[in-house]
């Protein structure tokens, strides 16, 4: 199995805000990926879905999970076909979103968090085609202040969007906000 790259310290920033709503339903961690964020939040004894259209990320995920004994359900499902989301709607305590943006999305996001629930949302903005590496398309990258504009229904709590520092830099912006309720 290929190493994990470290959680997004953007996440390890909500966590608390995560285990406080993580009773209203599971932390459901969409383009989840090979679980990087999913291990975190199950390791600090959250209930997580991870959701992923690539079955080997998936199966590798639930490895990892039942190697340490985590409390994990993979769906997989391609979150940019014309099908909605695998989610009921006001089911999800949180729901994660990292390095994936597919705006039509966001509605059904947004009505998937329970009354309470928190999105933690972090991806590429436009300033990250003057960088190495990432996404270089335009449907791919946020304009300057769009992500909450994405979300209207949600109360922002956190909002924050420039190139985060170090060895590789990354343009993101990063929200956490809360369905109202």
């Amino acid at each position: 199995m290929k190493e994990l790259a470290p959680p997004s310290s953007f996440f390890l920033e909500q966590c608390e805000r995560l285990r406080a709503v993580a009773h209203l339903g599971p932390v459901v961690d969409l383009a989840s990926g090979r679980g990087r964020h999913s291990l975190v939040a199950a390791a600090r004894g959250m209930r997580v879905i991870a959701v992923d259209r690539n079955r080997d990320f998936l199966v590798e995920l639930a490895a990892r999970a039942r190697g340490q004994n985590l409390p994990f359900e993979g769906i997989r499902a391609d979150l940019e076909s014309p099908a909605e989301i695998p989610l009921k709607p006001a089911s999800c305590g949180a729901i994660l979103v990292f390095r994936f943006l597919f705006r039509p999305l966001s509605p059904q996001i947004a009505a998937a968090l329970c009354p309470g629930g928190l999105l933690v949302y972090e991806t590429f903005s436009a300033h990250q085609r003057e960088l190495a590496g990432g996404p270089r398309n335009p449907a791919h990258l946020l304009a300057e202040d769009e992500l909450p504009e994405l979300f209207p229904s949600l109360e922002v709590l956190d909002f924050w969007q420039g190139v985060t520092p170090g060895k590789s830099p990354t343009a993101v912006a990063r929200l956490a906000a809360r369905r109202p309720g």
